[in-house]
């Protein structure tokens, strides 16, 4: 999957959990505590590599395949969730009142969009954005 593809749907993630965060706040408690669980679990089930081990590999052979192929998987997911936290602390440490995090993570999301329409291959926004 691409960075920018995972950047757009940590962006969900971290959209998603605010409105959830939101109604859970009106509804004084209320709110679906493992919704939040579901959307990360597809997260991870979409951006995990398939792995196929044949039987006969020892233990050393898989975890170094296992290592290598979920390694890149992982690098990304921390990727996008660092380079959205740095986007939200920098406006939040701007002290800037009127922009909400909604809009930090939907300006966010249309730079990774116009970056992925761009080709970023594997390795993109977060080196431009």
């Amino acid at each position: 999957m691409e960075q920018s593809e995972v950047l757009k749907r940590v962006i969900g993630i971290l959209t998603e959990a605010g409105e959830m965060q939101r109604q859970a706040e009106q509804e004084a408690g209320g709110g679906d505590a493992d919704a939040g669980g579901s959307i990360v679990t597809t997260l991870l089930n979409e951006t995990m590599p398939h792995i196929a081990i044949s039987a006969d590999a020892s233990v050393e052979e898989v975890a170094l395949l296992v290592g290598r192929e979920v390694g890149g998987a992982v690098e990304q997911l921390v990727g996008a969730f660092t380079l959205a936290f740095i986007a939200l602390a920098q406006v939040h440490d701007s002290g800037e009142q009127e922009v909400t995090s909604a809009d930090v993570l939907q300006d966010l999301a249309l730079r990774a969009e116009e970056l992925s329409a761009g080709g970023d291959g594997e390795n993109g926004p977060e080196e431009s954005l």
